[in-house]
């Protein structure tokens, strides 16, 4: 997982951000460091992991209840890059129901896969192509996503 994960100021994680942008934070003291890379600095600061905001921001949108954006980075961290039908380690985006058929690019329509089952299954239906999912897609939450993989 790439990026230095910020929290707000009540501990809860806001987002992920390059080092450079972590680094400018710091530099303008609105973040300080909650933990580091052992051993390893960035110019004067400690290398980041984790910032925490020094001013709570509250996140209106997140509080109402809305779902996080898809992106394939996101569902890949959601299924934790192992595919859907095999275990294995996965790279791909499967659609359950085919984009062929109106499938459509979102958390309850695609899981990771592996390159030979995304080829095995094609543009067919689980059930069409004999092939059972090892769990079902489903909406994660903004926290899963910041966190996972760390």
């Amino acid at each position: 997982m790439s990026g230095v994960l910020v929290l707000n100021a009540g501990y809860e994680p806001l987002h992920r951000v390059s080092l450079a942008h972590a680094v400018r934070m710091l530099h303008r003291q609105v973040a300080v460091v909650e933990q580091a890379v052992d051993g390893k600095t960035f110019g004067p600061y400690p290398l980041p992991a984790v910032l925490r905001l020094v001013r709570y921001v509250h996140m209106r949108w997140r509080s109402r209840g809305g779902v996080p954006a898809w992106t394939k980075a996101g569902m890949l961290r959601r299924d934790g890059g192992r595919c859907a039908y095999c275990g294995r380690p996965g790279d791909t985006v499967d659609h359950v129901q085919p984009r062929s058929r109106g499938g459509a690019d979102s958390w309850l329509n695609t899981v990771t896969a592996c390159g030979r089952c995304n080829h095995r299954k094609r543009d067919r239906t689980p059930e069409e192509a004999g092939m059972a999912l090892r769990y079902l897609p489903r909406v994660p939450t903004f926290a899963e996503l910041l966190t996972a993989g760390r």
